[in-house]
């Protein structure tokens, strides 16, 4: 089992940037991905961002390119998604996951097997 916990999460003004970490603890040796997800009020769970195994290839959502970037530290076992020029359309609840094996959908939430219990952001306009 993996345990995913999130912190980081507030409220910011437009433009304004947050920081979002989360720490993987239990069998994180057998971690391949760490990403993000979020789940806006009325809508689907939409992909955020995520790192391979090594730390060095990452992707992102159309949404969020440019402005936010994804970051893991494996000696530590952590995962940061660095959100800057955040946007009202932002806010949500932002999700911690992981996942145990190769895939290249990684934009499907179904292929993360362990998922944290979410932090929300709150953009204001």
């Amino acid at each position: 089992q993996v345990q995913l916990v999130e912190s980081g999460g507030g409220l910011v003004q437009a433009g304004g940037s947050l920081r979002l970490s989360c720490a993987a603890s239990g069998r994180t040796l057998s971690i391949d991905a760490l990403g993000w997800f979020r789940r806006a009020p009325g809508k689907e769970r939409e992909f955020v961002a995520t790192v391979d195994r090594s730390g060095s290839r990452t992707a992102y959502a159309d949404s969020v390119t440019g402005r936010f970037t994804i970051s893991r530290d494996n000696a530590k076992n952590t995962v940061d998604l660095q959100m800057n020029s955040l946007e009202p359309e932002d806010t949500a609840v932002y999700y911690c996951v992981a996942r145990t094996w190769y895939s290249s959908l990684v934009g499907d939430p179904h292929q993360y097997d362990y998922w944290g219990q979410g932090t929300q952001v709150t953009v204001s306009s």
